[in-house]
């Protein structure tokens, strides 16, 4: 099936931006957390810290680890080695729909210190899985590797 029906090449840049998506991406975030709140040896603070864990550690594998498009495009053979946020926008840094990536993850790390009441050892892994979260969005890391890794 060869994409790009609504005026654009690769669609993988632009299905962020449709109607809904964020709502739904906010939807699903919160079916999981009130999940791990329904389970009874799980405390608020511990489903707090999962939730930011596991969010950050989706948008790391969605956005920066798989390559390609999830259809063939017109274009896939320029779009091949690029992960989803390198093709978002056509690569510009900086719009909209990018920031609003970028600060999803902030917000929902404030929220988890804040109902962790800054403890310690919550406040560290989740310092360290935002960290992890953003420092690929970066645009000193657009089409860069760290160490390599996920270089083909």
């Amino acid at each position: 099936m060869i994409a790009g029906g609504h005026g654009n090449q690769n669609p993988n840049e632009d299905w962020t931006m449709s109607k809904g998506f964020y709502m739904f991406y906010m939807l699903v975030v919160a079916v999981f957390h009130l999940i791990l709140l329904s389970i009874p040896f799980i405390s608020t603070p511990m489903a707090w810290t999962l939730t930011n864990i596991t969010h950050n550690l989706a948008h790391l594998y969605f956005l920066h680890i798989i390559k390609g498009a999830p259809w063939q495009s017109i274009d896939s053979h320029e779009h091949i080695r690029e992960t989803h946020w390198e093709q978002l926008d056509s690569g510009v840094h900086w719009t909209l729909q990018r920031k609003t990536l970028i600060s999803i993850p902030i917000i929902l790390f404030l929220l988890t210190c804040m109902y962790t009441r800054n403890d310690e050892i919550h406040f560290i892994a989740n310092f360290i899985s935002l960290i992890v979260c953003i420092i690929p969005k970066m645009p000193s890391f657009h089409h860069r590797r760290l160490f390599g890794i996920n270089k083909y």
